[in-house]
C-alpha cells in the first residue's frame, strides 16, 4: 500500500502499486490530462511508470521548466519518426535538447532540401495527430545492438555497442518508431502541438571532423501556440537586427579569410569601439581605478605558474623561438595583473589596489563557432584586477555589483540577471578557501537585496564567478559583465602586502570586466538598437547638408560651428537631389538630419529631420546645439 507524499506536503495513500499517471488521475481529471512526467523521489520517470513503494512525487506538466525540455526532446523523436517514413533509407544517430528547441542527425545519401523540411514537418504534425502512446522497453545490451542492426541502424548500434557488457538499455515506441532513449518522454504524441522546424545544418557523427558528415534538422518545440508564434517573431526580427549584416549596410566592420575571428574596423564602427572605452575610462577613473597596459605575448613559464597552461592550454596560440622558449600570446590579462601588483612593496595602505586594463586578447575558437562580433579570437576586455585584504573583499564585490548595474542601465539594459557559478571539479585550491571566496560572493548580494541564480560547478578554475546577462530590446540574454574572486593566484605567484603589524599577508585578487569583449558588446549593441544607435553614442551624430550649391557655404559653416559645440558631424555638399541624400542618410541609421536651402539661409536658421522620418522644423544653430547637447547629456562628455 504505498504512500505517496506530494509536493505540499500532503500524503496519499493506495491500495495497491499504481502509476505515475494514476496518481494524477486520482488528484483530479485536469491535471491528468495535463501530466507530461513525473518526479519521483528527484528523479524524472515517465507518466507510465509504476510505483510500488513509499516516494515523494511530483507531477510535471507543461507549466514546469522539466516538462517543456520533456516536449523538446519527445518533439525530437517525433522528427526521427517523420524523416524514417518519408525516407526509410536514413539512419538516426542523436536528438538532443538545445536552447528553445532540439536536433536530430542524419545519415542519408542526398542533403536535405527546404521542401523535404515542409514535408518532414507536416508528417510531423500528421503523426502528432494520430496521438500514438509512447511507450518505454527495456532491453539487454547485446539484444538491443542486434535489434537496431536488423533494422539497419549502424550509427545506433554503435552508440549501444559502448555501453559497458552486460547493463539493460532503454528504447522507446511510437506507433511504427522504436528509438534508443533514456527518456522520460510524454505518455503520447498528442500532447506535441506547437513545434516548428528550422534549418539544415551539418555535422560530424560524434562531433569528429574525421568522421562521416551527417545532416543536423534543427527544431523548435514549444507549451502554448502563442509561446511558439513570440520565438519565432523574436527570431524574424533578430534576423533584422543581425550585427554582420547592419556592420556592412552601416559600413563599420568587416572579416575576412585572411584573418579568421578578427575584426577589420572601419572609421565609424571604430568611433564607436572609441567611444565604449572612452566611457568606461571615465567610469573607472570615477570610481578610483588606475588604468596599466600588459604585454600581449609572455613566456610559457608565466602561464605554468598561473594554472592556464594546464588548464587552458587548447584555447592557446603559441610560438617557439629559435633558442627554444615557447610563448603564448594571452588568453587572459590576469597573470600581467599579477605581475605588476608584485612590482615593488605593496602595504596595506595601498589597497585596495583597482588595475584596470583594455588588454587585447587570444583564443583559439573552432572555426565552426565564431559569428561577427559575438564570437572572435582577438578581442579587446575592460578588464580590472583589484588588490584587497580579506577583510575588504565583500565591500569591493558590493562596489563592482553596483558599478555594473549602474553602467548598464546607460546603455538601455535595465532587466540583469545574475549567475553565481561555485566550484568545479576541475579547479585549484583549497575547499576552505573556495568557502570564503563563494561566502564573499553571495553575501554581497544578499546583503545589497540582489536576487541571483545559483549555478554549482560552473565557476573558474581558480575562483567562483558572479556572471550578468542583459536582456535586450526582443527578449533575448546575453552573458555580459563577470566578477571573480580569487585567493589561489596570488598564492600561485606568491605576492602579499605589508599589513598593519609588519607582516607580510597575501591579498585577495578580484577579476573583473564590465562589458566582457568589446567587440562582442558592440555587437549586442548594434543589434539591440538595429543599428539605430542612441545619439550619445552614434558614430555620426548630425548630417549636414544643402539642397543646391548656393547653400554650400552656409551649410558648411553650420556644420563647424556643430563640431565646435562637440558633436560628431558630417557635412553632404554633393550636387545630389536633397531627397536622394536625405533617403541615403537615412539608410545610415543618423539620428539627426540638418537641411538648409534659401530660406534657411536668408533667415540664419536650419531645417531639422529626426530619425524615422520626423520633420522637426525650423531652428536658429543655437538652438540646434542645445537641443542635441541636452539628449547627448553627461555620457556624450565621457567619449
Amino acid at each position: 500500500m504505498p504512500v505517496i507524499t506530494l509536493p505540499d506536503g500532503s500524503q496519499r495513500e493506495y491500495p495497491q502499486a499504481l502509476t505515475v499517471a494514476d496518481v494524477a488521475a486520482s488528484i483530479g481529471a485536469g491535471l491528468a490530462k495535463a501530466a507530461l512526467a513525473g518526479r519521483l523521489d528527484g528523479r524524472l520517470v515517465d507518466t507510465g511508470l509504476r510505483i510500488e513503494h513509499d516516494a515523494q512525487l511530483a507531477i510535471i506538466t507543461d507549466k514546469d521548466p522539466a516538462g517543456l525540455e520533456i516536449i523538446r526532446h519527445s518533439t525530437a523523436h517525433l522528427l526521427a519518426y517523420a524523416v524514417k517514413e518519408l525516407f526509410p533509407e536514413a539512419q538516426v544517430t542523436i536528438g538532443p535538447v538545445i536552447e528553445n528547441g532540439f536536433y536530430y542527425d542524419f545519415a542519408y545519401k542526398r542533403p536535405f532540401t527546404p521542401e523535404d523540411l515542409a514535408a518532414i514537418e507536416k508528417r510531423m504534425l500528421e503523426l502528432a495527430k494520430k496521438d500514438f502512446p509512447v511507450s518505454r522497453e527495456v532491453l539487454p545490451r547485446d539484444q538491443a545492438v542486434a535489434f537496431f542492426k536488423s533494422l539497419g541502424e549502424h550509427y545506433k548500434a554503435e552508440l549501444i555497442a559502448a555501453i559497458p557488457a552486460g547493463e539493460d538499455v532503454s528504447l522507446y515506441r511510437e506507433g511504427d518508431f522504436v528509438d534508443l532513449c533514456r527518456g522520460p518522454h510524454v505518455p503520447s504524441t498528442g500532447k506535441l502541438k506547437h513545434f516548428k522546424l528550422m534549418k539544415v545544418a551539418g555535422a560530424y557523427w560524434r562531433g569528429d571532423p574525421k568522421n562521416e558528415q551527417l545532416q543536423r534538422i534543427y527544431g523548435t518545440a514549444w507549451a502554448k501556440k502563442e509561446e511558439l508564434d513570440a520565438h519565432l517573431h523574436m527570431l524574424e526580427e533578430a534576423e533584422k537586427r543581425d550585427h554582420r549584416k547592419l556592420g556592412q549596410q552601416l559600413d563599420l566592420f568587416h572579416f575576412q579569410e585572411e584573418a579568421p575571428g578578427s575584426v577589420f574596423w572601419h572609421p565609424h564602427g571604430w568611433r564607436l569601439f572609441l567611444d565604449l572605452i572612452g566611457y568606461m575610462r571615465a567610469r573607472q577613473e570615477e570610481a578610483g581605478y588606475v588604468e596599466v597596459n600588459t604585454p600581449d605575448v609572455m613566456d610559457r613559464s608565466l602561464w605554468e605558474l598561473s594554472g592556464h597552461w594546464f588548464n587552458y592550454r587548447e584555447h592557446m596560440f603559441t610560438t617557439q623561438t629559435e633558442d627554444e622558449r615557447v610563448f603564448a600570446l594571452k588568453p587572459m590579462n590576469c597573470p600581467g595583473g599579477v605581475a605588476l601588483f608584485k612590482q615593488g612593496i605593496k602595504s596595506y595602505r595601498d589597497l585596495p589596489l583597482r588595475m584596470a586594463e583594455f588588454g587585447k586578447v587570444h583564443r583559439y575558437e573552432p572555426s565552426g563557432a565564431l559569428h561577427g562580433l559575438l564570437r572572435v579570437r582577438h578581442f579587446t576586455q575592460d578588464d580590472a584586477h583589484i588588490f584587497c585584504t580579506e577583510e575588504q573583499m565583500e565591500d569591493e564585490c558590493k562596489s563592482v555589483v553596483a558599478l555594473i548595474l549602474d553602467i548598464y542601465k546607460d546603455f538601455g539594459f535595465d532587466s540583469v540577471r545574475i549567475k553565481l557559478s561555485t566550484r568545479p571539479e576541475k579547479r585549484i585550491g583549497s575547499d576552505a578557501t573556495w568557502d570564503t571566496l563563494e561566502g564573499a560572493l553571495s553575501n554581497a548580494l544578499d546583503h545589497m537585496g540582489i536576487a541571483y541564480d545559483l549555478y554549482p560547478g560552473e565557476g573558474a578554475f581558480y575562483g567562483p564567478k558572479l556572471e550578468f546577462v542583459l536582456r535586450d530590446a526582443i527578449g533575448r540574454d546575453w552573458q555580459c559583465g563577470t566578477l571573480q574572486v580569487d585567493m589561489n593566484l596570488p598564492e600561485r605567484f606568491d605576492i602579499h602586502y605589508v599589513a598593519a603589524d609588519n607582516t607580510h599577508k597575501r591579498p585577495v585578487m578580484l577579476h573583473r570586466a564590465l562589458f566582457g569583449s568589446l567587440e562582442r558588446f558592440t555587437g549586442i549593441l548594434i543589434e539591440n538598437h538595429a543599428g539605430a544607435m542612441p545619439l550619445w553614442l552614434s558614430p555620426v551624430q548630425v548630417v549636414v547638408m544643402n539642397i543646391s550649391e548656393a547653400q554650400a557655404d552656409y551649410a558648411e559653416s553650420v556644420a563647424k560651428m556643430l563640431r565646435a559645440a562637440g558633436l560628431r558631424v558630417e557635412s553632404d555638399l554633393r550636387g545630389e537631389k536633397i531627397n536622394y541624400k536625405i533617403r541615403e542618410h537615412s539608410m545610415l541609421k543618423r539620428p539627426y538630419i540638418v537641411v538648409v536651402g534659401d530660406k534657411e539661409k536668408a533667415a540664419g536658421l536650419v531645417a531639422l529631420r529626426a530619425r524615422g522620418n520626423q520633420d522637426l522644423g525650423q531652428m536658429s544653430p543655437e538652438a540646434l546645439i542645445e537641443r542635441l547637447l541636452l539628449e547627448r547629456g553627461s555620457k556624450g562628455l565621457a567619449t
